[in-house]
């Protein structure tokens, strides 16, 4: 509950405060979504566990297109009162930690890094056996999907295993036919960069496409413009350099405008002849992050978000 103008309370159910709160920071409202949460008073210990839990995705969603570094502390919050959990509360948590390792691990020392070089081995088997348990622990199919998306990323980005990457994001794809078109969309985006790297243009297009649609619908407006970003880089492969430029003008102008940083960095970068699937030297399988190739932040780069501005 908040408090109203009239200095009353106004009770709203926990489910109704996450979903906004969630929704809000899918379309890039992230210190608003945040504020949301920190408003709210709950009624018991599972409410504020469940809160806290929401507050740990708004921070996920803020730290990767935004590039501030607010997970840790809400993880912290959250992992506090992780005994007011159910467990399917309880997977949750753990699944969202293991988003957090796996962002640091990609985006490591202020630069975006695929691949072991330089990363401690015992770490990266570590965020590969955890997302292996919870695929066998998932309570249901979709979660089981999202650890399933997750085994395909560290085998495509931390690991270099190309050819194991696909048979994970094709199990993923099965699991968001349960109703998830955020999964859908994950799935279908990665696999349609393997289409891409193996040359099939139509197959690449189709999935890209289909991305961009179920992202649109599922109100993620920076990741909308991230999936229109690989069209673009389809575009340019298939001769349509106009198209390719005209698109990615348009995702500079809406990335700014949503405090996307990470994604206009990319686009900019696309204008001036980068490729953003294309692998950093030293690593062979391309990578459809929604950061740029080797994208380090400039000086100064602002560590909150702004009222009004920005996520995934």
């Amino acid at each position: 509950m908040t408090n109203t103008e009239m200095g009353t309370r106004a009770w709203v159910p926990v489910d109704d405060v996450v979903a906004a709160a969630l929704e809000l920071a899918r379309v890039g409202r992230w210190q608003r979504a945040a504020a949301l949460l920190d408003a709210t008073a709950p009624g018991d210990g599972e409410d504020r566990a469940r809160i806290a839990l929401a507050a740990v995705e708004v921070a996920l969603e803020s730290d990767w297109f935004s590039g501030t570094d607010l997970t840790a502390q809400r993880l912290g919050a959250a992992r506090d009162v992780v005994a007011d959990l159910d467990s399917d509360g309880r997977w949750d948590l753990a699944f969202l930690g293991l988003r957090h390792e796996y962002a640091g691990q990609i985006f490591s020392g202020g630069a975006f890094r695929l691949g072991s070089e330089g990363k401690d081995a015992r770490v990266l088997a570590e965020v590969r056996r955890r997302a292996e348990a919870l695929r066998t622990q998932a309570p249901d199919t979709v979660r089981a999907g999202w650890a399933e998306m997750y085994l395909g990323l560290i085998a495509d980005n931390l690991f270099a295993e190309r050819d194991a990457a696909p048979a994970h994001y094709a199990a993923a794809l099965r699991a968001a036919e349960q109703g998830d078109d955020r999964l859908a969309r994950e799935a279908l985006r990665h696999l349609g960069d393997h289409d891409h790297d193996d040359g099939d243009h139509v197959r690449a297009r189709e999935r890209w496409e289909r991305a961009t649609e179920l992202g649109a619908r599922a109100g993620l407006v920076p990741g909308t413009l991230s999936q229109q970003m690989l069209l673009a880089v389809l575009a340019r492969t298939t001769g349509d350099a106009a198209g390719a430029e005209a698109l990615a003008r348009e995702i500079v102008r809406w990335a700014k405008a949503v405090g996307a940083v990470h994604i206009e960095a990319q686009a900019t970068a696309f204008l001036s002849g980068a490729d953003p699937t294309a692998p950093p030297a030293g690593h062979e399988p391309s990578t459809t992050s929604d950061l740029p190739p080797r994208y380090e932040p400039s000086p100064g780069t602002a560590t909150e978000v702004h009222m009004g501005s920005n996520p995934r």
